[in-house]
């Protein structure tokens, strides 16, 4: 069942207090993919969604509440995604089921999230104050935000924004805002983000990436499927040898979602904290 009418997300929705994975709700990455012209089995980039969620928490066995800050990598090969506020009533409903160790609540939900997922999902549980340590850090690149563009606010994120100077050598290029908004395609709500582009290749314009990327202004859809029309676009029209695409999503609901593509060995993102998050 992955038909999003049938999603609790902008429902009213009883908070589980007992276990309960079978709230869990699956969506398929093929309709978006296909509307991107990506075939099943046939994408054009790799990557991770890595998920954190910050309200964690559970019963020892001696019944006492414990806490911790939760990342979850689902593969971006995997043939769903989860629908977030499923995800989020799932782990209410641990917040009073006992388990022996901690090593047993991660293969729990190690195996109740890679279920869903259809491949399987990395679980590590990390406690606050190691969190806290680690600090916060702005994506690195060149600030696309320094630009003095004008903005037509009903602009579409139309690929035909983007183009490249193809008679120059390549470039191997970063580049960050900090100005992306979406909106879920069933609340209506806003999503914020960051997004950092890195690549190699004909220099692409940058007023016309900026441009690209605000006219997701009024655009509804899932974090995931926004960064992979990014990437598709930018690879269709700017023609870049290498490319990855990530965004840091603000946290909503206690869960910040950071989808990342890329079509090369690129760095892996280190999930650490900007000052919005």
């Amino acid at each position: 069942m992955n038909h999003l009418e049938q999603a609790p997300l902008g429902k009213n929705s009883d908070n589980p207090n007992k276990y309960s994975p079978e709230v869990l709700f699956p969506i398929s990455r093929i309709p978006n993919r296909l509307s991107l012209g990506i075939e099943p089995n046939a994408q054009p980039f790799f990557g991770v969604d890595i998920w954190n969620a910050y309200e964690l928490s559970w019963l020892n066995s001696k019944g006492k509440p414990q806490i911790g800050i939760a990342t979850f990598i689902v593969p971006a090969n995997s043939p769903n995604i989860i629908e977030s506020k499923s995800w989020k009533l799932y782990l209410n409903s641990i917040n009073n089921h006992s388990f022996n160790s901690e090593e047993d609540l991660i293969k729990t939900l190690t195996s109740d999230l890679s279920a869903v997922a259809g491949a399987t999902v990395s679980v590590k549980i990390t406690k606050p104050e190691d969190v806290t340590n680690a600090g916060m850090k702005e994506l690195e690149g060149k600030l696309l935000d320094r630009l003095d563009v004008e903005i037509n606010p009903s602009e579409k994120p139309n690929a035909d924004l983007l183009s490249a100077d193809f008679s120059q050598p390549p470039v191997n290029e970063c580049l960050v805002t900090h100005l992306l908004r979406s909106n879920c395609p069933v609340t209506g709500q806003p999503d914020w983000a960051s997004v950092q582009i890195n690549y190699v290749g004909p220099e692409i314009n940058e007023e016309g990436l900026l441009r690209y990327l605000i006219a997701f202004r009024e655009h509804q859809e899932f974090h995931e499927h926004c960064v992979e029309k990014i990437f598709v676009d930018i690879k269709k029209i700017c023609r870049p040898t290498k490319l990855s695409v990530y965004a840091r999503y603000t946290r909503r609901g206690g869960i910040d979602i950071n989808p990342f593509r890329t079509d090369y060995n690129a760095s892996w993102p280190d999930n650490t904290r900007h000052s919005r998050q």
